[in-house]
């Protein structure tokens, strides 16, 4: 089995008597341990089978182990043994039966120490034949005899059973291998008798053949049970009936004879010997079944007759007319037999009453009845009459309709222009069915009957005004009346999906400017209230999303920057769910007005800069050049003789003498 269950066990010298084994201070090991079932694990009835336990044990001492083996078959102990043999433990089935199949499995037990093998499963195939005696052969009726089955060499719990023919007439569970039953017979004649048995193994079972069979004679004893009716011949109903039952027999028995007379399940008279009754026929379906019974001992005897017995008149049937009456309507309710033997009966003999508690009506011609309905449901039964016989009808359960009330008109759901609406027409009150019918103005739009508890009167229009939902109107109707009563007109609001949205700002587009304000102003027409949304072009998130009760809304920047600049739009949608899309609309943010005055005073002030600079610039230019001429013309005077000296100076252009003779910056003085 592989298992290696090493075991260390310190075992102290001890005192023994004779026949003991010592056990010396030593180790063990229980090595393995396996179960072997031979000759074979499936094997044939009669077969000698070993169970083999064997077990390989390491010790380090040589005295004998002491050990204990135990079987197991299905889980239950069957044998335990101890020995100190080193030995295959042995168990013998000799001559093994069905009942040794099992799962048989092997302990062994050393010290405090044990290991168990694997299960291996023992088949054991075939059953002995049963055998089957009889102590009689002959027996009369209700004579008792005794038979045995027996299970040759069988063992464990058997299960017997006894056949009358093929019928299975008496079974026995026992722990043996035989059973022994009493038999009865109550027909005469010839019985044949066998047996079988089955052995129980949870969870399976085994059945053997059949046994012998014998044949036993049952005689009849010289009774004979008399049934006597009179008359017997055209029974009615109300017929006056004498029955006799009696016992006519040549025997002589130490037993008690008793009688019993009945119909169907009715015990009329019992006694000894004979009894007898009177009774008034009653028609019945199948006839009137009459049985005088004889019991002695375990022997019964029956005498049995059937009599077909002509109905008088049938049963009544109560009817109510109208079928479907309203509350506190005129109704009329009729009592009648369909049938009756006119042999012996005239309808004038008939007689009918109405039991009607708590709600008497007018009692007509015969078997019609009259009154008002109730306002609420009532039953009523009639009994028929006639020489001694009283015949009651079935319940008739009259349950009043109620007229029904009025309509109501809704819309289920909404009313969205444009798309299919729903009407809805109910009444309150009313019996089922209901025929519903929706009018528009005067003319008849559709219909529709409402058969169950809830069922509802939906009608499906259009509409392409708003103001045509007012036109429409529910009549109902469940009774005989020509016209049903009218509901309001419809009353609801209708969605009108919007459209044309529009998309405008404030202030104008060439106002716009920073560090102002910037208003959206989303407009559409349709029915409110309405979802606005504003968005900016290219991004998926709206700027904003508000609800409101009119069809424009307006989205404000309160301060705008150059960032606002871009192009907008909006989105709406309302009730009908239909989204529309405005324009789009390109914002421009202009610079502010400080900012562009501030920018033409600094180019001013930067261009009155720059002229100064340059007037600056020249101005000094001048006074140099001045300077220099005003030098060069001192130095030339003293050689004023010079001629030609001269004449190179008078020959100077004026412009340039002017300047060098006619300076503001010269000193008068000097000249």
């Amino acid at each position: 089995m592989g298992l290696l269950l090493l075991l260390t066990s310190t075992l102290l010298s001890s005192y023994f008597h004779p026949g003991s084994v010592v056990n010396a201070q030593h180790t063990f090991t229980i090595r393995d341990i396996s179960l072997s079932i031979e000759p074979s694990t499936d094997v044939t009835r009669g077969t000698n089978v070993t169970v083999r336990c064997k077990v390989t044990v390491s010790s380090s001492g040589q005295e004998a182990l002491s050990r204990e083996y135990t079987i197991f078959k299905d889980g239950s102990i069957v044998y335990t043994k101890t020995t100190s043999s080193s030995e295959d433990f042995l168990y013998p089935l000799p001559e093994a039966r069905v009942s040794n199949s099992g799962k048989y499995k092997c302990k062994i037990k050393i010290g405090d120490r044990q290991s168990t093998s694997e299960a291996k499963k023992l088949t054991v195939r075939g059953l002995s034949k049963p055998v089957l005696h009889l102590n009689k052969g002959v027996v009369t009726e209700g004579e008792e005899l005794t038979a045995t089955c027996m299970a040759p060499g069988e063992t464990g719990s058997i299960f017997f059973y006894f056949y009358d023919n093929s019928k299975e007439i008496q079974e026995k569970l026992v722990n043996s291998n035989q059973a022994v039953a009493e038999l009865r017979f109550r027909s005469t004649g010839i019985h044949k008798i066998h047996c079988a048995y089955t052995v129980l193994l949870t969870p399976d079972s085994f059945k053997s053949e059949e046994s012998n069979s014998v044949t036993v004679s049952v005689k009849e004893l010289d009774i004979t049970v008399v049934l006597e009716i009179s008359p017997q011949y055209s029974i009615f109903e109300g017929d006056r009936l004498n029955i006799f039952c009696s016992i006519q027999t040549s025997q002589r028995s130490t037993e008690k004879m008793f009688l019993y007379l009945s119909e169907g399940t009715s015990l009329l008279s019992s006694g000894a010997k004979k009894v007898n009754h009177s009774m008034v026929a009653l028609a019945k379906a199948g006839g009137l079944m009459l049985e005088c019974r004889m019991e002695m001992g375990h022997l019964v005897k029956t005498a049995n007759k059937t009599l077909p017995v002509t109905e008088l008149f049938s049963a009544p049937t109560l009817t109510v007319s109208p079928a479907e009456v309203f509350q506190r309507e005129p109704m009329t309710l009729t009592c009648k037999s369909e049938s009756f033997a006119s042999e012996r009966l005239q309808s004038r003999d008939l007689t009918y009453t109405l039991y009607s508690l708590g709600n008497p009506l007018k009692s007509g011609n015969s078997g019609i009845f009259s009154g008002k309905a109730l306002q609420h449901e009532f039953n009523y039964t009639c009994t028929a009459r006639a020489k001694g016989i009283e015949k009651h009808s079935q319940t008739l359960t009259v349950r009043p309709r109620v007229f029904v009330s009025a309509p109501k008109i809704s819309v289920s759901g909404k009313a969205i222009l444009g798309q299919p609406i729903q009407i809805l027409c109910e009444s309150d009150t009313g019996s089922l069915p209901i025929n519903y019918t929706l009018w528009k103005g005067y003319d008849i739009e559709d219909m529709t009957t409402v058969h169950m508890p809830f069922q509802k009167a939906l009608f499906t229009v259009s509409i392409s005004k708003p103001e045509e939902i007012k036109l429409y109107m529910c009549e109902a109707n469940n009774g005989r009346r020509e016209e049903g009563p009218f509901g309001a007109r419809l009353t609801a609001n209708v969605t009108v999906p919007l459209s044309h949205a529009m998309l405008s700002v404030l202030p104008a587009l060439h106002d716009i400017s920073e560090e102002g304000h910037l208003n959206l102003i989303c407009s559409v027409e349709g029915t409110p209230p309405v979802t606005f949304k504003w968005y900016r072009v290219g991004e998926s998130q709206p700027l904003n999303a508000t609800t409101s009760d009119q069809v424009h809304k307006d989205y404000e920047f309160p301060v705008i920057t150059k960032a606002h600049s871009g192009k907008y739009y909006c989105e709406a949608f309302n009730h009908a769910k239909n989204i529309v899309r405005s324009n789009e609309v390109t914002v421009e943010v202009r610079m502010a007005m400080w900012k562009k005055a501030l920018i033409g005073g600094i180019c001013l002030l930067i261009v009155t800069v720059l002229v100064l600079v340059f007037g600056l610039y020249f101005r000094s230019k001048r006074v140099r050049v001045d300077r220099a001429a005003v030098s060069v013309w001192s130095e030339r005077k003293p050689e004023a003789g010079n001629d030609e000296e001269s004449s190179m100076v008078s020959n100077e252009p004026d412009v340039e003498y002017t300047e060098v003779v006619h300076p503001r910056s010269a000193d008068p003085a000097r000249g």
